[in-house]
């Protein structure tokens, strides 16, 4: 896919991984469509920033771990045109094991990181604009997804959930549109550390090559994925080999 003047939807585009995403496309000639939920001046100062810059970029807010709150999303995003490709980035994580889960917090992870996103590709392969264009989608997975985090249950699943569905989707959607996974390692501090540059070094595990992770080679592996027309149904670990470790944490 040539991305100059695409329309691409990312999902927790305003902040972290998102950003660079949102940035990398904008950058590529992409027409950048920024979701975000509550971080709404983190969101419009990358869309203004990106039309400075002579992109061309739009806001739109919803809830994604509610039916509801993504066909709003969709709705928003429709406004202007076409979607050309979607990429479900965004997601949250709690650390909760199996003991300590109920109905309730499976749900409330479930929604944004495997229902959001499962209803957001139905919505972008269902629109008839793709039937005459190639599309594409690349979901935010985890390098968790190759081994066994009992610390963080209900995140864990719903990351494997998602990946099995980046396959079917792949299937299912082809040849119109081709989806694929971006496995991202310790990249970030979580978001109430900050910018804490040791953080990662003591707290992100091991991995057999040196080199730091960043959200721009997360940006770099989804804009792989958006102008390979050969590849679907993969999914691609980013993460300095980490998962090859097996190691939960």
């Amino acid at each position: 896919m040539q991305l100059t003047n695409k329309r691409i939807l990312v999902t927790g585009g305003g902040v972290r991984i998102g950003r660079a995403i949102a940035g990398a496309f904008s950058r590529a000639g992409a027409d950048v469509v920024i979701h975000y939920r509550t971080s709404s001046d983190a969101a419009e100062e990358l869309a203004e920033q990106l039309r400075v810059a002579g992109g061309r970029a739009d806001t739109v807010c919803g809830d994604l771990a509610t039916e509801k709150g993504t066909a709003s999303v969709m709705e928003q995003s429709l406004h202007h045109g076409p979607l050309d490709g979607l990429v479900n980035n965004a997601a949250v994580f709690n650390r909760t094991p199996l003991a300590q889960s109920d109905r309730g917090t499976f749900l409330r992870e479930f929604g944004p990181n495997l229902l959001g996103p499962l209803e957001l590709m139905r919505a972008v392969a269902a629109q008839p604009h793709l039937q005459k264009h190639p599309g594409a989608v690349v979901n935010l997975l985890d390098r968790r997804i190759a081994a066994h985090d009992a610390g963080a249950v209900p995140y864990h699943l719903s990351k494997i959930a998602l990946a099995e569905a980046t396959r079917l989707a792949a299937i299912e959607f082809a040849p119109r549109i081709r989806v694929n996974g971006v496995a991202p390692g310790a990249i970030l501090p979580p978001p109430e550390i900050g910018d804490d540059p040791d953080y990662l070094t003591q707290h992100g595990g091991k991995a057999p090559l040196t080199h730091r992770c960043t959200p721009e080679d997360i940006a770099s592996a989804v804009l792989y994925f958006f102008t390979s027309p050969a590849v679907t149904g993969q999914i691609l670990f980013i993460d300095a080999g980490q998962h090859l470790l097996g190691n939960g944490v």
